[in-house]
């Protein structure tokens, strides 16, 4: 973030002068001026006063004016495929390790299966799109097909695979993100 470039913003919204700015802030106009060209970095208590003389606080003037991107797209997905256990994972939200829950879209190719993964604290759950999967749950082992869906923790080692002749498809989320 440019301060300066922001404060500059903010006095010219206020119809202030450089000179007016230093005035109301008990600074040097060469001050205000080496602040909005970014060649001095101002103290909490200076840009506050600033911030105070154009309307505004730290906590607005900080905040982040970018809407967060809701809607992804198939261009925005990250793939990862791996050959020798037939799977494709696809990332369905870009950087999803650092919010709370990891949707993935899953295929798996005849005979194909996930890490085993070991126990892990948090949540999942999956859903079958297409064909059927075995879910492999510590010593349990459950068939679930396409329509299906299912939810556990993952408190034990837990792996998807597919014993079948036909591709499957599955939305497979994790919380905390894990993959």
């Amino acid at each position: 973030m440019d301060i300066g470039e922001k404060v500059k913003s903010l006095r010219l919204k206020n119809n202030l002068t450089q000179e007016e700015l230093a005035n109301r802030t008990e600074l040097s106009k060469g001050f205000i001026s080496q602040l909005e060209r970014d060649l001095t970095s101002p103290s909490i208590a200076t840009l506050t006063d600033v911030l105070t003389c154009l309307g505004t606080d730290l906590h607005e003037f900080f905040r982040s004016d970018e809407t967060p991107k809701v809607v992804f797209k198939t261009n925005d997905y990250f793939m990862h495929e791996d050959i020798d256990k037939k799977h494709v994972f696809n990332w369905l939200i870009p950087d999803a390790q650092k919010n709370m829950m990891e949707p993935i879209l899953l295929t798996l190719l005849s005979g194909g299966k996930t890490l085993e993964d070991m126990p892990h604290d948090g949540e999942e759950f999956g859903y079958v799109l297409k064909g059927s999967i075995k879910l492999h749950l510590g010593k349990e082992v459950y068939v679930v097909k396409s329509g299906e869906s299912f939810y556990y923790e993952a408190d034990l080692k837990h792996y998807i695979s597919n014993p079948n002749t036909a591709s499957a498809q599955v939305i497979w989320v994790s919380t905390p993100p894990n993959f």
